[in-house]
């Protein structure tokens, strides 16, 4: 992996904060039932560990009306706009020294999510920008809001080397401004596949799994295309299919998609070899499935896609682990670290599923590769490396240097 430039970091954590830093962060947030909002909470959580206090401004989507914790101060329902004024106007008056600014398409109103340069455009504190999606090929008025915010931001996190790559060569943003922070992950300890199967009733299965709010994009039909095969050599497959559909699918769509899958199901005669949890499953729930995971599988669609919580927490858990080759999980999974198999293509991926089942001691090898790479991406350590750029970020902004 490649080290990211973080001014001033341990290697175990941060520990040069001369007094408590506050940091208000720009995000979705639970019970806003989103990866991004996941995210936002447990990398809000370790940095209060590691010493920072944190706040939440929210994003809501139209509509909403969520019972938010304590550390949510603020709100921002998407089309407001004078509610990203008002927030803006909020946080220069409040107790935060520095704003991160978690940013996703789809969480901001306009254009594109064109509305967010309303609030940061307003602020006077130093920005910290994150991305969690940067297009190879945007549209015009993508590309000028991601390099509106890239110039406004003292300093920019991404989480993959080709997000790095990308914005130095498609959008111009230079290299020594773009810091590279993995996505965290929690601590996940191995234990005997056996136990981690008894406990959940899958005694006797080769347990294949995907978690993760279940939209179109994710290729799950791939998985059952591809398990007539498998199972026909391994007759004791259960492939597990975890977690509710998402929300603005559901919302834009209903349920075509997860009743297409299950008529797909009964179709191809698997009714004894997939099982679907069709809920938001919590943390704890979702490490008991993947430590009794043999193996992994994220059969994405998008080429594009840029980061994988999902991913990034099989890694932590040690899954040997079969991939189409979206950014994230060709950076992330390099090194034998992962199998990746084509887009599109259940044939392929039935033939790594059956490879890798046949062979225990492979996926072994494959998953302690795995486990050694998530160990850099706890939370402690992100967390560490966020809390330096924080600080670097305080320091510097004055001057208008990069950090």
């Amino acid at each position: 992996m490649i080290a990211p430039r973080v001014p001033q970091a341990t290697r175990n954590g941060w520990n040069s904060l001369r007094e408590p830093l506050t940091v208000a962060m720009v995000s979705t947030y639970p019970p806003r039932e989103c990866g991004l909002a996941t995210f936002t909470r447990d990398l809000s959580r370790a940095l209060r560990e590691a010493g920072v206090r944190t706040w939440i401004v929210a994003m809501d989507e139209e509509g909403a009306g969520y019972a938010y914790g304590p550390e949510v101060r603020l709100q921002i329902h998407e089309d407001a706009v004078e509610e990203y004024h008002a927030a803006a106007q909020a946080v220069n008056r409040s107790d935060a020294q520095v704003v991160n600014l978690q940013h996703e398409f789809g969480i901001f109103g306009g254009e594109w999510g064109e509305y967010v340069l309303e609030f940061v455009d307003r602020l006077d504190r130093p920005l910290v920008l994150t991305l969690h999606t940067v297009l190879p090929d945007p549209p015009a008025p993508a590309r000028r809001i991601v390099r509106a915010l890239c110039r406004r931001s003292v300093a920019v996190v991404v989480m993959s080397p080709s997000a790095v790559d990308l914005l130095e060569s498609r959008y111009g943003v230079p290299r020594a401004r773009v810091h590279l922070v993995w996505h965290g992950v929690p601590a996940i300890e191995p234990v005997p596949k056996d136990e981690a199967k008894r406990r959940l009733g899958l005694e006797g299965h080769l347990v294949l799994s995907t978690f993760g709010l279940v939209s179109p994009s994710k290729g799950i039909e791939d998985v059952l295309d591809a398990l007539p095969s498998v199972v026909s050599q391994h007759p004791q497959v259960k492939y597990l299919v975890l977690g509710e559909t998402h929300p603005n699918v559901r919302r834009r769509e209903g349920e075509w998609y997860r009743n297409m899958l299950l008529e797909k199901v009964r179709k191809l005669g698997l009714g004894r070899h997939v099982r679907f949890e069709n809920r938001f499953l919590r943390d704890e729930e979702i490490v008991a499935y993947l430590q009794a995971t043999d193996v992994y599988v994220t059969p994405y669609h998008n080429p594009d896609q840029i980061v994988s919580g999902t991913l990034s927490w099989a890694v932590a858990a040690g899954c040997a682990v079969v991939s189409t080759p979206y950014r994230y999980a060709a950076d992330l999974l390099s090194d034998g670290r992962g199998v990746l198999v084509p887009f599109r293509d259940p044939a392929a991926l039935g033939r790594a599923l059956s490879e890798l089942l046949a062979d225990p001691e492979r996926r072994a090898r494959l998953g302690e590769r795995a486990y050694a790479a998530g160990l850099a991406m706890r939370w402690p350590r992100v967390a560490a490396r966020y809390a330096a750029l924080f600080e670097a970020a305080l320091e510097q902004a004055a001057t208008g240097a990069a950090v």
